[in-house]
């Protein structure tokens, strides 16, 4: 007679619910306007944050709002180097200098970039973690898209238009300092998701 192994008898499990409620928002560009198509538009580090469960920081950037007199904050990934009163400026025409935010068309080849955008306007979805980098392989002027290299090191196409924060992301190295106690380990998963402890199936009675 056949028996209910222990992973059927454990069930499908709940819907996976992520633990948000001590995040700091998402991290995300600009959202692309006429400023940022043609020009440049300014803005200022207020603060660099550290958002639970992440491993990279966030920076605080307030932007002057080009059509009313207001003031508008973005949450960005934090690049290595970024520090409180620093000037960020997006755009077309922003300078080549680490932490701003260009379109991969206006880099020249080699140009090491972070939170890149995978369609243009989605606000950054590729190499967004603690360290993390891509490279600018390319450009093909024809049909207006950019090669690049990835964290993983797969090779990618993207438009040229899409955008691109020059730099690496800050709090690289994370990784190298071990956890070494069970408490520090229980607090990384607590703002992460239920995946620790895990015991192995073999410390396990049947």
């Amino acid at each position: 007679m056949g028996r209910v192994i222990r992973a059927q008898r454990k069930g499908p499990g709940g819907i996976f619910k992520s633990h948000t409620r001590l995040r700091k928002g998402a991290a995300k560009l600009r959202s692309l306007d006429f400023a940022e198509r043609t020009g440049y538009i300014r803005g200022i580090v207020k603060e660099v944050i550290h958002d639970p469960g992440r491993g990279a920081p966030l920076a605080k950037v307030q932007f002057r709002d080009p059509y009313r007199y207001k003031m508008r904050t973005e949450t960005f990934i934090a690049t290595e180097g970024t520090y409180t009163g620093q000037f960020i400026y997006c755009g077309k025409k922003a300078a080549l200098s680490v932490g701003n935010v260009l379109p991969l068309g206006s880099m020249p080849e080699g140009t090491v970039v972070c939170n890149v955008e995978e369609t243009v306007g989605d606000r950054g979805a590729l190499a967004r973690t603690s360290g993390g980098y891509a490279t600018v392989i390319g450009h093909n002027t024809d049909d207006g898209k950019t090669r690049i290299k990835l964290p993983s090191g797969a090779k990618k196409v993207v438009f040229s238009t899409a955008r691109a924060t020059v730099g690496i992301v800050a709090g690289g190295g994370r990784i190298d300092k071990p956890l070494l106690k069970a408490g520090r380990a229980y607090h990384k998963y607590r703002v992460k998701r239920n995946s620790w402890p895990k015991t192995r199936g073999v410390a396990m009675n049947p």
